[in-house]
């Protein structure tokens, strides 16, 4: 699934120790920082639990599933010659995508149910901002899709159906892979909502396999249309 609008030219801070931990905040070390904070919400949660694993599993799982695929069809062809098209083959693998998503979400409900709450989270202001979250998150994903279209958010590109120009428009306009920081901004929110420790953990996760995943897509899908532009130089 694409975060980014490349697509033409190719395709909370949180303060939980103190200054402690991280020697002040003149002389911030950021890794130090993150390591304290994935300490403490690990003194939060329980990894071990079915659910919290089974979110883990699905959060992980997914994007590798949509790259190998997408690869493997760029590579081959086997999917648009078994559907006929390789806009069929596209729907087709964006069905999968979305429902590995639906249980992606399910799972990450489920895991934050199954945990105790965050007290200091529990209040109305935690709650506003939930929301404010969520909001973001929506409308960046939603903006993100209609600018895409739905073969060019469903990795189309992969399936050789290419954009003409690079998209630029809102939300690429302010950000990159906004689809991407999007979903990630929905997952914060939910997990704030929830007031939940093992959500704002899981966020973490989501967040960091999306980077991984874009450190894939992003050379490859450039690359596509490298070879895109090559070809038609040669034929003019």
């Amino acid at each position: 699934m694409k975060g980014s609008g490349d697509q033409g030219s190719e395709p909370t801070s949180r303060s939980v120790a103190g200054t402690d931990c991280c020697g002040g905040l003149g002389n911030i070390d950021f890794r130090q920082a993150d390591f304290c904070v994935m300490t403490w919400l690990l003194g939060h949660v329980d990894p071990l639990d079915p659910s919290f694993v089974a979110a883990a599993l699905t959060i992980t799982f997914n994007p590798l599933y949509w790259n190998v695929v997408a690869r493997w069809e760029h590579k081959t062809r086997k999917l648009s010659r078994a559907f006929g098209s390789p806009y069929l083959a596209c729907y087709s693998l964006s069905i999968t995508i979305l429902l590995l998503n639906v249980l992606r979400s399910h799972c990450f409900t489920q895991a934050m149910l199954s945990q105790p709450k965050m007290g200091s989270l529990d209040t109305p202001a935690a709650r506003c901002l939930g929301l404010a979250l969520l909001g973001v998150g929506v409308v960046l994903v939603l903006s993100s899709f209609f600018a895409l279209g739905f073969t060019g958010t469903f990795l189309g590109d992969y399936f050789g159906i290419l954009k003409e120009a690079r998209v630029t428009v809102f939300p690429f306009s302010v950000l990159d892979n906004p689809m991407y920081w999007g979903s990630t901004a929905n997952y914060l929110g939910w997990a704030v909502l929830h007031a939940s420790p093992t959500g704002l953990l899981l966020t973490v996760l989501v967040a960091l396999t999306y980077m991984v995943a874009l450190l894939y897509e992003e050379p490859f899908t450039a690359e596509i249309y490298r070879q895109k532009a090559s070809g038609a130089r040669r034929r003019s």
